[in-house]
């Protein structure tokens, strides 16, 4: 606290020293050099000054805005005026919590157990299912009865609040216990605090029933718990096997990194800084005794996990996070039913911070209620995200001042700003979160999360959980006119602004040249990022009701004349896998094989035919496996840690540049999707005149 006050005294004269244009130009210039040199070396004390940096920038922005820019002549110039004015302060303090957040990640790393397994303690594995297929809970369920660990010391259950026959059955066969509860009450929250009152184990590790365990999970982890009798959580990363919306649209799967990138790879490790991790519903181990002390899993909100972990937290209970993928999931499928998880998170968080404000109360340490504040104050985004869009159009449409400055003052305080943040961010998350594309996710929710946030706000009680649904199929690509609808709106405002603003530019001799000029290149940027929102609302098709996974594995198969042909794959799931043939080697369609996969020394064989072939890739659909045979291949395939680790965090590096350029020809992708599919819609509405409705792939 006292180095936080002694920095905070050396920040204030620097970020109030008032310069006149010319010094405030030179200083901007000799900062940016500095931040730009440093962006060369990867070390985190390096990350630690271009922070600096970055925050010494954004406060002169902010204390010059305050101070110099407000001196409004009329009462639109306030309204637009104070309007942006307060969507910046918002911005400001979510970036200042950010820095806070990631800007030393604990990096923690698993500690060993004691030789003698008997040590060990027992675990309750919890996989709640309420709509989901047999299928994706049969795999989830398989691999978590094979986790690593004293088998005596494992109990492994499938919560069932579908209350289906076919999965009681299958947990009879395979031997794992199956509970169901005579009523819904508190969906997921409900479900696991009655499985807690029917089992005993010292800790609790639960799974969604799309994510699938590794064998390691429980020797990665449980080391901390033996370690630290406080601990009450452990999270581990969320992990996706499938592509989510925005990753299957856009065609920018394992090349971008998707939206929930950031928060598992670096916010989540610099929570664990300042024990402040996040409960995150699935993929994680709680001790028994410190979650039934708080009443069991949070019910009194929609992100019960989150609010779960604040909970513990308050009684002085420590969390930790390992960034170590130790399951895979499915992502959301279609963008309606991304856009409905998010909302419910968001209202969640609102909720929390509403009933139970982390800034208030006992129990926390300041880092533990800034790292809450941060990531309620993320769900607000919506509102200041529509304000960003469409400010530079109160210049051109009404010609409202918004700022009361020169646009070379402006340009001197504000661009300072945006490239020192722009810059920072992307040296310090370039791994798990590319320039620019936050904007568009945002862009994308905004409209859909700010009703329920400020109505959560009124009335926490307002709105109900609802099941993301996984494992679905896409059978025919659609452009989803309905979710697509308030950007297209924002973004034909947008295209309309460039148009008089040029027109103003070319023909009116009294409008300021400067002015135009930096509204126009603010209106351009929102045409980019709003057009790349119009393009992720083309759905693409998804044939596949189980993704598969690209993964290179060692393989065999065995024809039926006796030959035998060394291999390996390209994916896998639970049904198939692809192989790449050697050179000059092919196999025909139909024919039946034994594929043989390997794990070091280990080696298991599956009957499968070939129900594709193509030049030296060929592919494989497994024929009737036993159980057993189900869990060699689970064991062989999904249960592999190094799968996962092998695909954490390898995206390519971030530049800002090139993120720009990718994200203005998703952009350009954009309208061009948005003019066929216009043009589709009048063609169909002609033709239901002419013959009466036509059925065709669209969401209205």
């Amino acid at each position: 606290m006292l180095l936080a006050t002694i920095g905070l005294a050396l920040l204030i004269p620097v970020v109030a020293a008032p310069l006149d244009l010319h010094a405030q130009l030179l200083f901007s210039a000799f900062c940016l050099a500095a931040v730009l040199l440093l962006r060369k070396r990867n070390h985190q004390w390096v990350k630690i000054g271009m922070i600096t940096l970055s925050v010494i920038a954004s406060l002169r922005y902010m204390y010059w805005r305050l101070t110099s820019s407000l001196g409004f002549e009329n009462p639109l110039d306030a309204v637009f005026g104070y309007g942006l004015l307060l969507a910046e302060l918002y911005a400001l303090t979510v970036l200042l919590f950010g820095y806070l957040q990631t800007a030393w990640p604990l990096q923690r790393k698993p500690l060993p157990l004691p030789a003698d397994r008997s040590q060990w303690p027992t675990v309750d594995v919890f996989i709640p299912t309420y709509n989901e297929p047999l299928e994706i809970v049969r795999l989830t369920a398989i691999a978590a009865h094979m986790i690593d660990w004293p088998k005596d010391k494992l109990r492994v259950h499938v919560l069932d609040d579908g209350r289906r026959d076919s999965f009681r059955q299958f947990c009879e066969e395979v031997g794992i216990g199956y509970i169901v509860r005579p009523n819904n009450f508190h969906a997921k929250a409900g479900n696991l605090n009655w499985a807690l009152k029917q089992t005993d184990g010292e800790y609790v590790a639960i799974f969604d029933a799309d994510h699938v365990p590794t064998r390691s999970f429980l020797q990665i982890g449980i080391g901390w718990f033996l370690k630290d009798p406080k601990l009450a959580l452990l999270q581990t990363p969320h992990h996706f096997f499938s592509p989510d919306p925005f990753e299957k649209n856009l065609d920018t799967f394992r090349a971008v990194p998707n939206e929930g990138e950031l928060f598992y790879g670096l916010v989540q490790d610099g929570n664990d800084l300042w024990n402040a991790t996040f409960f995150c519903g699935s993929c994680a181990i709680l001790r028994r005794a410190p979650l039934e002390e708080v009443g069991g899993v949070a019910v009194e909100t929609v992100t019960e996990d989150a609010h779960t972990a604040l909970k513990l937290s308050r009684l002085g209970y420590n969390t930790a996070y390992l960034a170590i993928p130790q399951a895979a999931g499915l992502a959301t499928e279609s963008l309606s039913g991304h856009i409905g998880q998010r909302i419910r998170w968001a209202r969640g968080m609102a909720q929390i911070f509403r009933t139970d404000n982390p800034l208030l109360g006992r129990g926390l340490k300041i880092g533990q209620r800034l790292c809450y504040v941060n990531a309620m104050l993320h769900f607000f985004y919506g509102l200041p995200r529509l304000v960003f869009l469409t400010a530079p159009l109160s210049y051109l449409f009404f010609e409202a001042e918004v700022f009361q400055a020169s646009a070379l003052m402006i340009t001197a305080y504000a661009l300072p700003h945006i490239l020192h943040a722009s810059i920072t961010n992307s040296a310090i998350q370039g791994r798990f979160r590319h320039s620019f594309w936050n904007e568009v996710y945002e862009t994308v929710l905004a409209w859909y999360i700010m009703p329920p946030v400020l109505l959560a706000l009124v009335n926490p009680k307002l709105g109900k959980f609802n099941v993301t649904a996984k494992g679905g199929v896409i059978d025919r690509g659609y452009f989803d006119w309905k979710m697509a609808r308030p950007y297209i709106v924002v973004l034909g405002l947008n295209l309309l602004g460039l148009a008089v603003g040029l027109g103003k530019l070319a023909f009116d001799a009294d409008a300021s040249a400067s002015t135009l000029v930096i509204n126009l290149a603010w209106t351009l940027y929102n045409v980019i990022i709003t057009s790349a929102a119009v393009a992720v609302a083309s759905e693409s098709r998804q044939m596949r009701a189980e993704p598969r996974v690209n993964a290179k594995i060692n393989a065999t198969l065995a024809l039926g004349d006796g030959y035998t042909i060394a291999c390996h794959t390209v994916d896998f799931s639970q049904r198939g896998i692809g192989i790449q043939l050697p050179a000059g080697v092919t196999v025909p369609r139909g024919a039946t094989v034994d594929a043989s996969l390997y794990l070091d020394d280990y080696e298991t064989s599956f009957p499968a035919t070939v129900v594709f072939s193509r030049d030296q890739t060929i592919g494989l659909h497994f024929n009737q496996l036993t159980t057993a045979q189900q869990y060699e291949l689970a064991q062989l395939t999904f249960s592999r840690a190094d799968i996962w680790a092998d695909a954490w965090g390898n995206s390519r590096a971030d530049t800002p540049l090139s993120a720009l350029r990718d994200v203005s020809r998703v952009g350009i992708r954009g309208i061009r999707q948005l003019n066929k599919a216009t043009l589709e819609e009048i063609q169909l509405r002609r033709a239901e005149k002419v013959s009466g409705p036509v059925i065709a792939p669209r969401n209205t």
